[in-house]
């Protein structure tokens, strides 16, 4: 727990770093011999997800929006003051979207001149005045009054869609439990998409994110495959697997799951600011106190949504009556043994194509019209009875109905020159996903022999250039889907109407879409007094190219000689004559994007080992031990660790990473 501002390279930063990694080890490694995962006491629950009492106001607000409202009605409340709700405000099902503005807008202004009149009345109040005076309180002085003016918003019910998102979990709240166990995570973490997605495994935001969990494309490529013809985030029990890696991640970069949650809506970096800059860890005065034009009301609200679902999570019947959850999902799985066509897998397999695609989700539009094929190794779902499928089965089935555009030939299974292994009979896994359970995310690995020593302390890949060719491809290949008639409101705007808020996105309330969650803690912003912190993989010479200026003026201002490296985790000094620093930002991130986008196109993360450092090692040592993870994703898993100082001892994150194979 950080409870005060540390340095994190400070001797105390690393020693609490190596505290928190022994504790996480021994979950995960208590998790892998114990399965399955006890659910903890009432007690452990609480210390894990506190409720600060500054945080009620706000989670009976949510409770009340998740369980007393439907989409035909809505809070007018303060934004701020989620205690202040001015007015229920209802709406006759058949009410344009129009109409529900011009209502809303129209008991806004009442609200507004209202306030107004309270905040200047010398005299005795009308019964309505003195109704809102009361619902501030203590706080009900002129100027809090006047300010409130600014803050009145309109919030939508979400009763109904809250009900339908328990009658769905069914079909995957089995997998979830035993996916969070494997990991050693908090089984309260089940509970996410009620506020994420609604358990709607189909669900998209506005602004791109998608499915049970609705990662964005560029966090979502860090532990799926996600391209023209797969994209596992529309996979329910794939994308699990996923959150799971994020949510362990966050927790072991900020420490508290209160955080680490926030961190799934507003992203590492901001989480960590805000501790930074307000010297706490504590949620509720981050919550109350941080200031930044990206932590808006749904990043402030995210952790109070989720206190409050948990606790409709837990007594469902108290809110809802009766649920009859829909069965848990059952299906075989095979690995397809060579790339083959929607077309021909149907007539194959006797399977019709509305059963396959409600079985295989993942699987892009372009595969189901027929110009991509299903890719090799492909985890196919079949339905539960009558044939018992395997790979080799599969593959005589397919051979057996070959004609134009059915199977790749060069991939069957000992196809001369086709450099593959005859396939292998693979038996189906019936009900459960699962795949084979990845292992715990803390495994320590043994310690290397110490290695040549770079002088400047910097992997190779630490000068690379940016990188260039195919970013536009990788973000380009979404498909052009017919989208909702109704107009789209804008993100962050307030929707009036069940359409109006499914075309913005899926999240019940608080989970707007702001665009602003990213897995990268590493904050690229530029400091009050001009500086930065060097981070891996840049040169002074993307410094200069980002500034418009010469190299050798930002050695100049920083006392640099000549051919000396910057050295990562050194802050040094720019200048802007050409550019502003919201702008250089804007660049500086563009390029850690690119190189994001480029590297995931090919690897996924499944997990994390530990490192220890010997005596005599190095960043060189552990990037040649590592070769296959780029030092700027080194960086990223540990944020916090000087690797211009690896000390014996040193704990480093080092993410398991595979390749993707090729189609």
């Amino acid at each position: 727990m950080r409870s005060t501002r540390q340095s994190r390279g400070s001797p105390e930063a690393r020693r609490r770093g190596a505290l928190r990694w022994a504790s996480l080890v021994a979950v995960a490694l208590a998790c892998a011999l114990a399965l399955p995962a006890i659910r903890p006491a009432r007690g452990a629950q609480d210390d894990l997800f506190p409720r600060p009492a500054e945080l009620e106001p706000a989670i009976h607000f949510w409770i009340r929006v998740y369980t007393e409202i439907d989409t035909n009605s809505g809070f007018l409340h303060d934004e701020n003051n989620l205690s202040v709700v001015y007015e229920t405000l209802h709406f006759a099902p058949n009410t344009s979207r129009r109409q529900r503005e011009r209502t809303v807008a129209a008991a806004r202004d009442r609200y507004v001149a209202a306030l107004e009149r309270i905040a200047t009345a010398s005299g005795p109040l009308s019964p309505d005045d003195e109704r809102i005076r009361k619902l501030w309180g203590e706080e009900a002085t002129p100027a809090r009054l006047i300010e409130a003016t600014q803050h009145i918003r309109f919030q939508l019910g979400q009763s109904d869609r809250f009900r339908e998102g328990l009658e769905r979990s069914g079909r995957w709240e089995k997998d979830i439990a035993e996916t969070l166990a494997r990991l050693g995570l908090p089984p309260e973490l089940a509970v996410l998409p009620h506020v994420e997605s609604s358990f709607n495994p189909a669900a998209r935001s506005k602004v791109g994110a998608a499915g049970l969990w609705q990662f964005m494309r560029s966090t979502g490529r860090r532990y799926m495959r996600i391209d023209s013809t797969v994209d596992d985030r529309l996979d329910p029990f794939l994308s699990t697997e996923a959150a799971a890696q994020l949510l362990s991640y966050d927790y072991r970069l900020l420490g508290t799951w209160p955080l680490a949650i926030t961190a799934y809506n507003h992203g590492a970096a901001g989480m960590r600011r805000a501790v930074d800059e307000l010297g706490t860890d504590d949620i509720a005065k981050i919550v109350r106190d941080y200031k930044s034009p990206t932590f808006g009301f749904a990043s402030r609200n995210f952790y109070a949504s989720f206190l409050a679902v948990l606790a409709i999570d837990r007594d469902p019947q108290k809110y809802f009556g009766p649920i009859e959850r829909e069965p848990e999902a059952r299906f075989q799985e095979v690995a397809l043994p060579f790339r083959a066509s929607i077309p021909a897998l149907q007539r194959a397999l006797h399977i019709d194509r509305d059963t396959l695609r409600s079985l295989n989700p993942a699987l892009r539009p372009a595969c189901w019209r027929g110009r991509r094929l299903v890719p090799k190794g492909y985890p196919l779902r079949l339905p539960i009875g009558g044939t018992q499928w395997t790979a080799k089965l599969i593959a005589t089935r397919l051979e057996a109905v070959r004609g134009p555009a059915v199977v790749e030939v060069a991939e069957r299974s000992g196809s001369p020159g086709s450099g593959a292994p005859p396939a292998k009979a693979m038996p189906a896994q019936v009900a459960q996903i699962p795949r084979a359970a990845p292992a715990a995310p803390f495994t320590v690995v043994s310690q290397s022999a110490p290695g040549p020593i770079s002088p400047d302390g910097l992997s190779p890949q630490a000068a690379a250039g940016p990188v260039s060719g195919g970013v536009a491809d990788l973000e380009s290949d979404q498909d052009a889907e017919t989208t909702a008639s109704i107009t789209m409101p804008a993100v962050g705007s307030q929707p009036v109407s069940a359409a109006e808020e499914e075309a913005l996105g899926p999240a019940l309330g608080p989970a707007a879409a702001e665009g602003t969650a990213t897995a990268d803690p590493i904050d690229y912003s530029v400091a009050k007094d001009g500086t930065i912190v060097v981070a891996a993989a840049e040169t002074l010479g993307h410094y200069a190219d980002w500034l418009g200026i010469p190299t050798w003026r930002l050695r100049r201002v920083n006392h640099m000689r000549y051919g000396r490296p910057v050295v990562m985790g050194h802050r040094i000094k720019l200048v802007f004559p050409t550019v502003t620093p919201e702008q250089f930002e804007a660049k500086r991130r563009d390029y850690h994007r690119a190189l994001e986008a480029a590297y995931f196109a090919a690897h996924r993360i499944t997990g994390t080992d530990l490192y220890v450092a010997r005596r005599g090692d190095s960043l060189w040592n552990v990037t040649e031990r590592y070769a296959h993870v780029p030092i700027w994703l080194l960086q990223q898993y540990n944020p916090d660790v000087d690797f211009s100082d690896m000390r014996p001892g040193t704990q480093i994150a080092v993410p398991r990473v595979v390749q993707e194979d090729a189609d």
